[in-house]
């Protein structure tokens, strides 16, 4: 294999794996792709992003797949299949397909059937982390015939992937039950905060999670969560449809994880419409409720 990388998608994930990839022995040449890229009206910004940061920016799909050797797609989760099903459209024979989507083992597989029918060898990955602050070194586990290869390509670099499964579906398993939890965690945590807020008993509510669960910062966690979740909300919303057709394709009804889903896309709605706007960058959670307690006064 050799070393021309195309990345789907230059939003957060695809500027930190270019970054992270050109430099590394052996890469030949990183670009890009993505729909912003003929977007008048961002062209010019992400285009000279790209410049400066050494990436080609290709002007669409089939021009992106003539010179990669491997692609990674880093789209968001709604956006797994259609992005797999196009780029099949153009894949080299023999391409690697490294898909970082948040999907359900469902769309991974039929993304894979779309690459692997036009001569592509597709590999999933489940990112079992934000990869802020980690970069490229963010843990992933990788499914699929050429798991266990790429994995050790990754490994050369310094990366940090394992393979788990020459099944295809595994690793997106594990991704989605995990994210179940801890996207729940947030969607919980910023009810529970806000709605405490609200009444005014935070001060008596915090405490007695510290004393159930001392060894977690109970005020600090609240803060992350908080601004995760306005920040990226829209993209973990569409995760978590994700994941509720993980636990839809398991036979169970997805309660739960649509629950967290609509919780999700509510604050990203939020986010979209300003409320937050003013809330610094390292604001403590208390400032994020006290936005979403004013919004509610407001309407009513």
């Amino acid at each position: 294999m050799q070393n021309n990388i195309g990345l789907i998608g230059y939003g957060e994930v695809g500027k930190i794996f270019c970054a992270g990839l050109k430099s590394k022995p052996g890469i030949e040449s990183v670009g890009a792709w993505d729909l912003k890229f003929a977007d008048a009206a961002l062209q010019k910004r992400e285009f000279a992003h790209a410049v400066e940061a050494g990436v080609a920016a290709c002007t669409s799909m089939q021009a992106l797949c003539s010179q990669a050797d491997w692609l990674i797609s880093a789209v968001t989760a709604s956006n797994t299949l259609a992005v797999a099903q196009e780029a099949a459209k153009f894949i080299q024979p023999g391409t690697l397909f490294l898909d970082l989507n948040s999907a359900s083992p469902g769309t991974k597989q039929q993304a894979a059937a779309a690459v692997e029918a036009a001569g592509g060898h597709y590999v999933e990955a489940g990112v079992m982390t934000s990869i802020p602050p980690y970069g490229i070194r963010v843990p992933m586990l990788l499914g699929g015939p050429k798991a266990d290869a790429l994995a050790s390509r990754l490994l050369g670099w310094g990366m940090d992937a394992r393979a788990v499964s020459e099944k295809l579906g595994i690793a997106s398993a594990i991704k989605m039950c995990r994210s179940v939890m801890i996207k729940g965690l947030e969607a919980l945590v910023i009810e529970s905060y806000a709605t405490a807020r609200a009444y005014g008993v935070e001060d008596h509510v915090l405490p007695t999670l510290a004393e159930t669960f001392p060894s977690i910062d109970w005020e600090k966690q609240g803060a992350y969560f908080f601004s995760r979740v306005v920040q990226h909300g829209q993209r973990r919303a569409e995760e978590m449809r994700e994941a509720a057709n993980t636990v839809r394709e398991a036979g169970f009804e997805p309660f739960m994880a649509s629950a967290i889903a609509n919780k999700q896309q509510w604050v990203a709605t939020q986010a979209v419409a300003g409320v937050f706007d003013s809330v610094a960058k390292d604001a403590v959670w208390q400032d994020y409720a006290d936005k979403l307690i004013r919004e509610k006064l407001l309407k009513y």
